[in-house]
C-alpha cells in the first residue's frame, strides 16, 4: 500500500498524472459494481464517470486513515448509484441487455445458456436483502476484499461476512430452486 499511498497524496496535492493512474486502476472496478446494480452498459459508463469526477473534486479532503482509498471510491458509487435510482424514481432493478455475451461465443446455445444464467443470476441477486445484494456486488462484482466492503459500507467485517455467507447461501438455494422448476417442466 505504500506505492498506493504515494499515488494518493501526489493526486491530493493536484498531481492530474498521480490522479490518471488511480482512474486506471478502479475504473474497471467501479464500472462493473455499478453495472451490476444497474444493469444498463450506458448508464453504468456515466455513473462511473461521476464517480471519478466527484473523486477528483474531494479529492483534496480525502486522508488516510487506515481506510483504503478504493473504500472510499466506492462510497461515492454507492452514493452516486442510490442518488441516480431516487432521481430516475425508480425501486432498484437490475435488466438483462442483449450485448451481455461477447459476440464471438462458440455457439448460438452457448450464448443462450450463458445469457439464460446470467439473467437467472441477476433476477435472484435482486431478491437478496438490499445489504446482502451490495455485499455480493462489492465482493464479487468489485472483486474488492472483505476489508474494503467493510470500509465501502461502514459497516464491521464481522458482519460483511455474515452478510456475504448468508447471501450466497441464500443464492444457492435461489438458483438450486430455479433449476428445479425448469426440471420439472
Amino acid at each position: 500500500m505504500p506505492v498506493e499511498k504515494d499515488i494518493v497524496s501526489r493526486a491530493i496535492k493536484g498531481d492530474a498524472e498521480a490522479f490518471a493512474e488511480l482512474y486506471e486502476k478502479y475504473f474497471g472496478k467501479i464500472y462493473r459494481y455499478i453495472y451490476l446494480r444497474t444493469g444498463n452498459q450506458t448508464e453504468a459508463e456515466d455513473l462511473a464517470q461521476e464517480v471519478f469526477a466527484k473523486a477528483l473534486e474531494a479529492i483534496g479532503s480525502y486522508r488516510w486513515r487506515d481506510i483504503p482509498f478504493a473504500s472510499w471510491l466506492f462510497r461515492i458509487a454507492h452514493n452516486q448509484v442510490v442518488d441516480h435510482f431516487r432521481k430516475q424514481g425508480k425501486v432498484e432493478r437490475v435488466e438483462l441487455e442483449d450485448n451481455v455475451v461477447a459476440a464471438d461465443e462458440p455457439s448460438p446455445a452457448l450464448v443462450a445458456e450463458r445469457r439464460f444464467e446470467l439473467e437467472e443470476l441477476r433476477d435472484n441477486i435482486s431478491k437478496l436483502s438490499p445489504a446482502q445484494r451490495e455485499v455480493i456486488t462489492l465482493r464479487f462484482g468489485a472483486e474488492l476484499s472483505t476489508a474494503e466492503v467493510s470500509e465501502a459500507l461502514g459497516k464491521n467485517t464481522g458482519t460483511v461476512k455474515a452478510l456475504q455467507y448468508n447471501g450466497i447461501v441464500a443464492l444457492r438455494k435461489l438458483m438450486l430452486g430455479d433449476s428445479q422448476r425448469w426440471a420439472e417442466r
